[in-house]
């Protein structure tokens, strides 16, 4: 286990480019955050504190609560490989990919890793401290710290709207370790598995910060200098589409729609993503990136000449935060071709900077996009043709881009910015907070 060191953000810098009403509202919730917390320390635990949009929220949205006056600490669970094997196995399940059936020998290594990460946080939490347990890794931890006097939420950032035999399985094994949190955050309500008590049932969507590194405003030149120095830019119109090296991100299934669309040769496609030794939590990224190798190395000349894979390093955390963010301003069109998504941070980064999409109807993706309206949804995310005729759609009509990217914007403004997570976390650890405290058992451990 380590700590996360936290940078404060000015939660008045925020409200700069927010409409007047909605910072009004902002710094209102963050003052009232400040005083009732106050004496608290709220904590965050997940898995790895890089190369996923969950680790970059937290970085944001910790750093105004710290601005606003609650205490705010981060740790990250120490674990090994077949862990995170395991957990992988349990996300693509709750997606409805195949990962079960999990077995007593899973268990078992879900409980060492759980008992070997509880005992130096026991130490460091007092009672009536609040935890925040971010996604499976983190799953087992709720009893050991409920009985350590902690007020304990757990969140899922992934899920499926409807659930199958795969997902049943996954939440089956999850179940007896999460099912005593005082509160459960979901991304949408269906992602809530049926026996959850919805009394504790809290849905707060992800959001962005438009003043980070992967946001903030960059001129054409700036853009183009950052892609320039990192080997990444190309003479002509860019396809982008950036996610971890993940079998449900459907990158193959990118490269074939772009295939199959025959864009004019001055389009480009460039996949982009973490490099694969940089995410510690999602061992399957090195055999995706190297599927994707593949798959591009079979194209034929003039489509693969075009065809761009980006592994970003992960060792600068700043500077892969603006070569993700030149590399979507940069873009004429940005893709989320997405077989599974729990709400698509992607989506809303692009949006923001009025970039017309095309994502597949998934998941959050669809909370987000209003088809035709602010961007275009895939019916059926794993019909080539579907994306084809849709890439060649918008690349010959630049009203509709600009009309698309307009209404994203607008979008992503009064919903999906961080004033509005913190307002609704914000009311979850005040929540929280007011719940009676008990004494702490003798002994505290985790227990399933």
């Amino acid at each position: 286990m380590h700590e996360v060191e936290l940078k404060r953000r000015s939660a008045g810098a925020l409200s700069s480019v927010l409409p007047d009403t909605q910072a009004a509202r902002f710094e209102a919730a963050a003052q009232q955050a400040g005083r009732r917390l106050e004496g608290r320390t709220v904590w965050n635990l997940s898995s790895t504190e890089s190369g996923g949009g969950v680790a970059e929220m937290l970085h944001n949205l910790l750093g105004y609560f710290l601005d606003a006056g609650v205490r705010t600490r981060w740790l990250i669970v120490d674990a090994g490989e077949p862990f995170f094997a395991l957990t992988k196995r349990l996300h693509n399940a709750i997606h409805g990919a195949s990962g079960g059936p999990f077995t007593a020998a899973d268990h078992a290594e879900f409980d060492e890793v759980t008992a070997r990460n509880l005992a130096p946080m026991t130490e460091l939490i007092r009672p009536g401290d609040i935890v925040m347990l971010h996604d499976p890794q983190t799953a087992g931890l709720v009893d050991g710290l409920l009985e350590a006097g902690a007020r304990v939420a757990w969140r899922s950032h992934i899920g499926r709207d409807t659930p199958d035999p795969a997902s049943a399985q996954a939440w089956d094994f999850l179940r007896g370790y999460i099912e005593r949190a005082d509160a459960f955050v979901f991304s949408r309500r269906q992602y809530a598995p049926g026996w959850l008590d919805r009394g504790r049932l809290w849905l707060i969507p992800p959001s962005i910060d438009p003043l980070s590194a992967k946001n903030r405003p960059l001129t054409p030149s700036e853009s183009m200098t950052i892609l320039a120095e990192a080997g990444l830019l190309v003479d002509g119109r860019m396809v982008v589409q950036v996610s971890r090296w993940d079998r449900l991100k459907d990158m193959p299934g990118v490269m074939g729609g772009f295939r199959l669309a025959n864009p004019p040769g001055d389009v480009h496609l460039t996949l982009a993503g973490p490099a694969v030794d940089g995410v510690t939590d999602d061992p399957e990224g090195a055999e995706v990136y190297a599927e994707c190798v593949r798959v591009r190395a079979g194209m034929p000349d003039g489509i693969r000449d075009r065809v761009h894979l980006a592994s970003i390093a992960m060792d600068d955390i700043e500077r892969n935060a603006l070569i993700v963010n030149a590399l979507q301003r940069r873009a004429t069109i940005v893709v989320q071709k997405s077989l599974a998504e729990g709400f698509g941070l992607t989506v809303t980064e692009a949006m923001w900077k009025a970039k017309p999409l095309i994502a597949s109807a998934v998941g959050g993706i669809q909370d987000q996009i209003s088809s035709e309206h602010t961007g275009v949804l895939l019916s059926d995310p794993a019909n080539p043709a579907e994306f084809a005729a849709a890439l060649r759609r918008l690349l010959y009509n630049d009203l509709a881009q600009a009309r698309l990217g307009r209404a994203g914007r607008a979008r992503v403004l009064e919903h999906y910015l961080d004033d509005r997570q913190l307002i609704q976390t914000g009311d979850l650890l005040e929540s929280l907070a007011a719940i009676p405290e008990v004494q702490p058992s003798a002994g505290a451990g985790a227990s399933r």
